[in-house]
């Protein structure tokens, strides 16, 4: 019997001694069987790891939020500057990204390899459970860069709020939800490390930006951000190729997840930084005495001159 035989088995009856199941009772026992029977039991009683009914509602109050109540609520009021708060939230995701990195180099990266096959371990031990804590950590964590979108709501920087910003937010803690209710480690750490590494040194320019004019003429080096945002992405895809491999046991359906994803994500950030930054580079190389460009901060991002401000408005200072 197949796998997807097998569970349809469990799901439409428990033995085959019983009776074929109600549809009330059909959807009850399939919502059991994915969320609890499927999931790892060493992180089920953990918060908001039960099942996904709690990160779905926070996705979608967030949705309802930014897109309709916020404004809504902002219409009428001058824009919030938000300045101190950005700097301490951007610090803290500073503090949380280095703290998965550090843990990601100490349990897991030095003793796997990036051209190979990496299984989830099943073991409850304390470093297999540190493993675990590091993957629960990371979804908290997207879970908290939803507040970004909240304060360029309360700041009306609603040109920020772009389809792939929106998409990226609202994926991302439902993905990593899915990652560390079914298989917290494995495979899928080399891509939170990653993922984690950039944004330490996105966060650090977020919070510099949000400090002031005084020291975003020190910025010069934000396109490299973008820059590291499209190796992750081109990594990322190569490692999960790994995964294709027969001989590894890594769920092979993760890469109808990632493979979209990462090409998705590669098009969306490289069509950005061609529309940012190709035209500049054309630009300085016409004129190298050109003044100093005009400067703004938009929620710890930089928009570097009236033209470049103006694709702001169309494609954001994207993000990862």
């Amino acid at each position: 019997m197949g796998v997807w035989e097998e569970a349809m088995s469990k799901i439409v009856n428990e033995d085959e001694t019983s009776e074929p199941r109600s549809f009330s009772q059909l959807v009850v026992r399939t919502w059991q069987y994915l969320f609890y029977d499927l999931g790892d039991k060493r992180i089920e009683h953990w918060p908001l790891m039960a099942d996904p009914t709690p990160t779905v509602l926070i996705v979608l109050a967030y949705l309802l939020f930014v897109n309709k109540i916020g404004p809504k609520i902002m219409e009428n009021r001058e824009p919030f500057e938000l300045k101190n708060i950005l700097i301490v939230y951007n610090f803290i995701q500073v503090c949380v990204s280095l703290w998965i990195v550090s843990q990601s180099l100490e349990l897991y990266m030095y003793k796997y390899s990036f051209f190979s096959c990496e299984n989830v371990e099943v073991d409850a031990d304390e470093e297999t459970m540190r493993i675990c804590r590091g993957f629960y950590v990371y979804y908290l964590a997207k879970v908290s860069e939803l507040l970004d979108t909240v304060f360029f709501v309360l700041r009306k920087k609603y040109n920020q709020i772009t389809f792939l910003h929106l998409y990226h937010h609202t994926g991302m803690p439902v993905m990593s939800w899915g990652c560390t209710k079914y298989f917290p480690g494995g495979h899928a750490a080399f891509l939170g490390f990653i993922n984690s590494s950039v944004h330490i040194f996105m966060y650090f320019y977020y919070m510099l930006a949000a400090m002031g004019p005084q020291i975003q003429k020190y910025l010069w080096w934000k396109r490299w951000i973008t820059i590291l945002q499209l190796v992750q992405f081109a990594l990322g895809f190569l490692h999960f190729t790994q995964v294709l491999n027969s001989d590894c046991n890594y769920p092979k359906w993760a890469v109808i997840i990632v493979f979209p994803n990462a090409i998705f994500f590669y098009y969306l950030f490289w069509d950005f930084y061609r529309k940012a930054y190709k035209p500049r580079e054309k630009l300085d190389s016409q004129d190298s005495h050109n003044k100093p460009i005009e400067e703004s901060t938009e929620n710890g991002r930089i928009s570097e001159g009236s033209e470049l401000r103006k694709r702001n408005k169309e494609t954001g200072i994207q993000e990862n």
